[in-house]
C-alpha cells in the first residue's frame, strides 16, 4: 500500500512482520470475540487480525486510507472499515452494545486522551493491546518512588490492571520515529479500586499534589488538607508526592470527600 505518512496524524506504520506476529500472539484473539482495532493504517495488523476468524471493525481517521482499506478488505465478511476519530467515538455504540477488545499502534499525542476516554465510556473494553510510545507504558506501569511515577500510573492503575509485555525498536515502523515504543496490555477492573463515587475526589487530589512534584504534601496539598490531617492518617506531611502508594491517595482521597458531605 503506497501512502505518505501524515504528521498531523502522528502516523508512524508498523512493518516488522515478526513484531506483528508477536502482537497477535500476545493478543490472542478468538472467533468469539469482536475486536476493534484503532488506527489499522495501511493494515499491518488488520490483516492477520481478520484471518483468526473474529469479528473485526478498524477504525481510521484519515478518510484515504479508510477508502483503501475499505476496497482491500472488501470481501472479508467479518471485517468492517470505519473512518472516524476514535476520541470521538463511542465505543459501546460501535460494538452495538457487545463486550468488545481495543488494539491498537496508538499515536503518541492521542495514547493518554484515548486510554482515558474508554476507562470513563459507558461500556468499558474487556481489554487493550496498545502500541505506545515506551516513555508512556514506563509511566502506566511505574511504582511509588521513581521518576516515572505520577498522575497517569496512579489513576489508570486504579481503573485497570496494567501489564507491559515488550518494547519495540524504532526501527520496526516507517517513517522511523525518534522515540522507541512498547505493546502493553491494559485490564478494565470491574470497578476502580478506589471505588466509583470517589474515583473524580482521587483524581483531583492526585493532580494537586503532583503540579508541584518537588514539593512536600505539606505544600503540595495546602488548602486540601492540613499536616494534621495527613499526620493522622499516618501520612508524613513531609513526604513527596511521588513517595505515596495508590491506597495512601485513596485514604487521602476519602478523607476529602467525607469532609466534604458533612
Amino acid at each position: 500500500m503506497s501512502h505518505r505518512a501524515r504528521k498531523r496524524f502522528g502516523q508512524n506504520f508498523l512493518v516488522d512482520r515478526a513484531v506483528i506476529q508477536r502482537i497477535i500472539e500476545a493478543v490472542n484473539p478468538t472467533e468469539q470475540d469482536l475486536v476493534i482495532e484503532i488506527g489499522p493504517g495501511q493494515g499491518a495488523l488488520t490483516a492477520p487480525l481478520s484471518e483468526t476468524g473474529a469479528e473485526l471493525i478498524a477504525l481510521e481517521i484519515d478518510r484515504d486510507l479508510a477508502r483503501t482499506l475499505e476496497a482491500r478488505f472488501e470481501g472479508y465478511t467479518c471485517t468492517r472499515i470505519v473512518q472516524g476519530d476514535a476520541l470521538e467515538t463511542d465505543f459501546g455504540a460501535v460494538s452495538g452494545g457487545r463486550p468488545y477488545r481495543l488494539v491498537g499502534n496508538l499515536p503518541y499525542n492521542i495514547s493518554t486522551p484515548l486510554i482515558f476516554h474508554v476507562l470513563e465510556s459507558g461500556q468499558a473494553a474487556l481489554d487493550m493491546h496498545f502500541t505506545l510510545q515506551k516513555e508512556v507504558v514506563d509511566r502506566l506501569a511505574a511504582a511509588p518512588g521513581g521518576k516515572d511515577y505520577g498522575r497517569l500510573g496512579i489513576m489508570c492503575q486504579n481503573r485497570c490492571e496494567v501489564t507491559p509485555l515488550f518494547t519495540i525498536g524504532r526501527e520496526a515502523f516507517s517513517p522511523v520515529p525518534r522515540v522507541e515504543s512498547a505493546f502493553v496490555r491494559l485490564k478494565p477492573r470491574p470497578q476502580p479500586i478506589s471505588g466509583a463515587p470517589l474515583a473524580a475526589t482521587l483524581d483531583r487530589v492526585v493532580r494537586q499534589a503532583f503540579s508541584q512534584r518537588r514539593k512536600t504534601l505539606r505544600n503540595s496539598l495546602s488548602g486540601l488538607l492540613d499536616p494534621t490531617a495527613l499526620a493522622a492518617l499516618g501520612i508524613d506531611p513531609g513526604l513527596r508526592a511521588e513517595q505515596l502508594t495508590l491506597d495512601e491517595f485513596i485514604r487521602l482521597a476519602r478523607l476529602i470527600k467525607q469532609g466534604h458531605d458533612e
